[in-house]
């Protein structure tokens, strides 16, 4: 690779280019086709892939978690799971290293993106953030273990990129900035120089990209004079905060790039969505990236791109086939006895909760599209025991959600909006409701939920409205995830209840 700066005419995009809970990006190229994944945290599957040929317009084509074997999640706890993963092409291989919190770090691998991705390899190395560089038909790993007690440190190792068994010791190439939080490592060759780049700064508003360069793989690397090269913590507009944990790439006409985490602000410095994809031009100056634009990040940017940006409009679910959608996600596991879908519908069988702050383990849900977007539904109920229910949720982590639907009470069947927020419970709507189809619907703005109802044939009304703030990553506190919406099914005792759902819509 080679640091340049084609000259190309540049296009205006906005950001972020994948939009909703989407953090810690990292892409690769295999000829002009280009394959991106991020973190998942505790849902299943894990680790969303996406495709594109143009940088802007992305479609998801998969998860490379997709079989419970492959990784047990069930006693992941909020915000932990997968983290931080990295993707890499060489000689015809796929490979993904992520983190599972509490376990390790482990390495998945395909020959085709499109296929099933391999049961993991655990690697013999501590830390987290894991990245894999490839040179001369060797593999070596890179963490952010420290090996010296209260030091932050990036150290690397050679493994069999097969076994994942260490071929070297591991061995400190850089402490950072100082910014502290020293994470989310990654290695280039570019023009003789090895580029190491790192995350500084916590994954909030302090956060940064920072890079360090050496003439040997195993250092010692010296640190760019005009670090970080990214951050907005000193952006005054706060239409983006939180900038960092990048992936820099060489596009296949030479152009440089990198993709990176950051927010989107919806009320102050909170948002619900939690950090999302952002793509930033890159131009290099005396041996050394950097970004263009003040160092920050942009929701409108201009680049040297060869496609315009399409927007997206949305996607609906087809329930007549037995194979769900790539988007659809499920809290921890997704347990089979629980949903039953074919043949047009999506029958839930409802999960016993805990206690009333409790969604339950029958919730299958999407990222949203955006701050403003439309989920809806049409559905029937047939409860069995006093607090049976059935509906829709906003669900941000387990003492975090909204959830909206029928539900039968001692005094009958009424249609509920529960609003929980840690000890904080709320019955905000309690309508009579009769049996028959509902149609249900949440409009999402930056500020606000609208929660719609309808029977039968009825015309659409408005039951009731309700707050992003409690269901934002800054109120719930150590949030590394966002909100996401779906269907539910719960209940306070085993019952025979179940719910079908004739469709599902999301769009922008």
């Amino acid at each position: 690779m080679k640091y340049q700066n084609p000259i190309i005419s540049n296009m205006k995009y906005q950001n972020p280019i994948i939009r909703g809970f989407h953090p810690d990006p990292s892409i690769c190229r295999a000829g002009e086709d280009y394959y991106l994944v991020t973190s998942s945290m505790e849902y299943f599957p894990g680790l969303p892939l996406f495709h594109s040929r143009d940088l802007v317009n992305w479609e998801q084509i998969g998860n490379c978690i997709d079989r419970p074997e492959q990784l047990d999640m069930k006693n992941a706890c909020d915000s932990g799971g997968i983290w931080a993963p990295t993707i890499r092409y060489d000689r015809g291989v796929f490979y993904v290293t992520a983190t599972l919190d509490a376990y390790g770090n482990f390495i998945i691998s395909t020959e085709d993106p499109y296929k099933e991705w391999s049961d993991p390899v655990w690697v013999n190395m501590g830390g987290i953030d894991p990245s894999l560089y490839f040179e001369d038909g060797k593999a070596y790993y890179c963490t952010n273990q420290s090996l010296h007690p209260g030091m932050e440190e990036i150290t690397l190792a050679e493994i069999d990129i097969i076994s994942g068994e260490r071929r070297s010791p591991v061995r400190t190439i850089w402490c950072g900035t100082g910014g502290g939080h020293l994470e989310g490592p990654h290695i280039y060759l570019v023009n003789g120089w090895y580029y190491l780049l790192a995350a500084e700064g916590g994954t909030n508003f302090n956060h940064m990209a920072t890079i360090a360069r050496s003439r040997s793989i195993w250092g010692p690397y010296e640190s760019c004079p005009r670090n970080p090269i990214l951050t907005n913590r000193h952006d005054t507009v706060k239409q983006v905060q939180c900038s960092g944990h990048g992936d820099l790439f060489e596009d296949h006409r030479g152009n440089w790039w990198m993709v990176h985490l950051a927010i989107r602000t919806a009320r102050r410095t909170m948002t619900q969505l939690g950090r999302e994809t952002f793509l930033t031009p890159v131009v290099w100056e005396n041996g050394w990236p950097g970004i263009g634009t003040n160092k920050m990040a942009a929701l409108e940017q201009e680049g040297p791109l060869w496609e315009e940006q399409q927007e997206t409009i949305g996607w609906s679910a087809d329930f007549s086939s037995k194979e769900w959608e790539p988007q659809w996600i499920f809290v921890r596991e997704k347990k089979p006895g629980l949903f039953q879908r074919g043949e047009g519908k999506l029958r839930l069988y409802p999960s016993v909760r805990n206690s009333a702050f409790e969604l339950g383990q029958t919730f299958a849900a999407a990222r949203p599209l955006d701050f403003a977007c439309e989920m809806e539904t049409i559905f029937r109920f047939w409860p069995d025991k006093t607090g049976d229910e059935a509906g829709i949720a906003v669900y941000l982590q387990s003492d975090f959600h909204y959830r909206f639907g029928r539900k039968k009470t001692e005094q009958g069947e009424f249609l509920v909006l529960e609003k929980i927020a840690e000890d904080f419970h709320q019955t905000a709507c309690r309508i009579p409701v009769k049996p028959g189809r509902t149609h249900l619907k949440i409009v999402c703005s930056k500020e606000k939920y609208d929660f719609y109802y309808a029977m039968e044939n009825e015309q659409m009304r408005l039951a009731c409205s309700a707050s992003t703030r409690f269901l934002s990553c800054e109120v719930a506190g150590r949030c590394f995830t966002g909100t996401v919406m779906g269907l539910y099914a719960s209940a306070e005792v085993k019952t025979d209840a179940y719910a079908d759902f004739e469709n599902f819509k999301m769009r922008r």
